[in-house]
């Protein structure tokens, strides 16, 4: 899938190294319960990878066109928990610390929910993060997102995590009223 600037794509071997840095990264993983140890992140990245295999969609890896060959991952996954949403269909992302402020979580993230909406045709994709995430509640706002305070939530994988309440912002396919 392409975009203006992006191309959002199946993981490749080469993706590994810089996935393992960014998910060691303190300040990208400060709204996680912890950073990805390089044992930890290559497991992760190849199951993204066979969820897309299998589906045809999901968490896909981000190159800028013409530019860096791995930024992070934009994408569509199911929350494996349950909660008073699910099941759903949730739009996420992860970025490199210096792939920030350029908008492209937003560029991508708008690909990946009209992918979402026209190509699987989910009438609802949702997203959520902790309440102090400020950068991923932007990008949530600039999709058009909404978010109601009553569907605020205690995520139930975290249950000791001071950062355990996560907010839920939710986007309407835009043909659920047609």
């Amino acid at each position: 899938m392409r975009t203006e600037r992006l191309l959002l794509r199946q993981w490749r071997d080469r993706d590994l190294e810089p996935w393992a840095q960014l998910s060691a990264d303190p300040e990208v993983m400060r709204h996680f319960p912890s950073r990805h140890t390089p044992e930890q992140a290559e497991p992760l990245a190849r199951t993204f990878a066979a969820a897309i295999e299998e589906r045809g969609w999901g968490l896909w890896a981000v190159e800028v066109i013409g530019g860096a060959p791995f930024i992070g991952f934009v994408g569509l996954n199911v929350p494996s928990f349950e909660a008073h949403f699910t099941p759903a269909v949730e739009v996420g992302w992860r970025l490199g610390r210096e792939h920030w402020g350029h908008g492209y979580a937003t560029e991508a993230a708008r690909a990946a929910v009209a992918f979402g909406f026209d190509a699987l045709g989910l009438t609802e994709i949702v997203s959520f993060t902790t309440e102090a995430n400020a950068r991923s509640r932007a990008v949530m706002d600039r999709l058009g997102m909404t978010h109601d305070p009553a569907d605020d939530f205690d995520h139930p994988a975290l249950p000791d995590w001071p950062q355990r309440r996560h907010v839920l912002y939710r986007l309407a396919s835009p043909r659920a009223d047609a």
